[in-house]
């Protein structure tokens, strides 16, 4: 890219207004999503109605975006070829939602601080591509204060791209288990509380391959790190009713599970476990058996 002299100094406000911004951070304002559609088989309402004007672009009314390029790419100047990020758009969702989002368990939503009061979340299925200068006529709301949370959002971000695809017997298998824990989730219950300690949920097959004809499940239950009372009722007495709902059947020739905070897990059962995300353990997704 070859940049003109007079135009330098537009650059430089450009580079200058960007150096403040970060992965995560918004725009809270009426904005636009575009996005290409096939005018044969529209899918959107936005999509359906723009289908008998002979275009293939739309544009969706969102309450604002999110940032998610890495800032390290937000920031680096124009002139060294980084001159496009990323955004996605803010929607509102219930504040149940909002909860299992911040824990991790919608991997299609990720959680920012900085608008979660608004019960708003960034939808990661919608990515629009803009020029940096767009940015710059935005009014900045941060979206993470500390480090730890800025780590959050980096994993949510991670998590989309890289989630496991469990296979769809196992997806049959747990479909009991997953509606307990999204009926009971947001319950004013000792259960309900339960669910809510619970910073995430994995699973361990052995052999490792989820292509064996018999195989051993290992549910890890990684629960936060303060000890909760549940007015007599403890952690084996929930563990014992969450494994109930997945009685060994088929191929799962054994099923287990044991409550852990993440200082109890070693990094090794850590690594080779699969994380239980409520959105991609619905049916006909995952990976066909051979």
């Amino acid at each position: 890219m070859t940049i003109k002299t007079k135009d330098e100094d537009q650059f430089k406000k450009i580079n200058e207004a960007l150096e403040k911004w970060r992965q995560g951070d918004c725009v809270l304002s009426e904005q636009w999503f575009v996005h290409r559609f096939d005018p044969s088989f529209p899918l959107t309402p936005e999509s359906i109605q723009g289908a008998g004007q002979g275009i293939d672009l739309i544009e969706s009314r969102t309450h604002g975006f999110s940032v998610i390029t890495q800032t390290c790419d937000i920031v680096r100047r124009c002139q060294e070829g980084r001159i496009f990020v990323e955004v996605s758009p803010l929607v509102e969702v219930e504040a149940t939602k909002l909860k299992e989002i911040k824990r991790g368990r919608r991997p299609k939503y990720a959680y920012i601080p900085g608008v979660s009061q608004q019960c708003f979340v960034a939808d990661l299925d919608r990515v629009m591509t803009i020029e940096k200068p767009v940015v710059t006529q935005w009014s900045r709301v941060i979206g993470c204060n500390t480090d730890e949370e800025s780590r959050a959002l980096t994993e949510a971000l991670a998590r989309k791209r890289l989630r496991f695809a469990f296979p769809n017997d196992f997806t049959r298998f747990a479909e009991t288990l997953i509606s307990r824990l999204e009926e009971k989730h947001g319950k004013h219950s000792d259960e309900g509380e339960a669910l809510r300690a619970l910073r995430e949920i994995r699973i361990k097959a052995s052999p490792p391959s989820w292509n064996e004809s018999q195989m051993q499940l290992m549910f890890w239950f990684i629960r936060a790190e303060t000890e909760l009372n549940f007015e007599g009722k403890t952690w084996d007495t929930y563990l014992k009713a969450l494994l109930n709902l997945v009685p060994k059947s088929g191929r799962f020739t054994e099923v287990d599970g044991d409550v852990v905070t993440l200082e109890d897990i070693t990094a090794k059962d850590y690594v080779e476990s699969d994380p239980l995300d409520l959105d991609h353990l619905s049916t006909g997704t995952g990976l066909q058996r051979p």
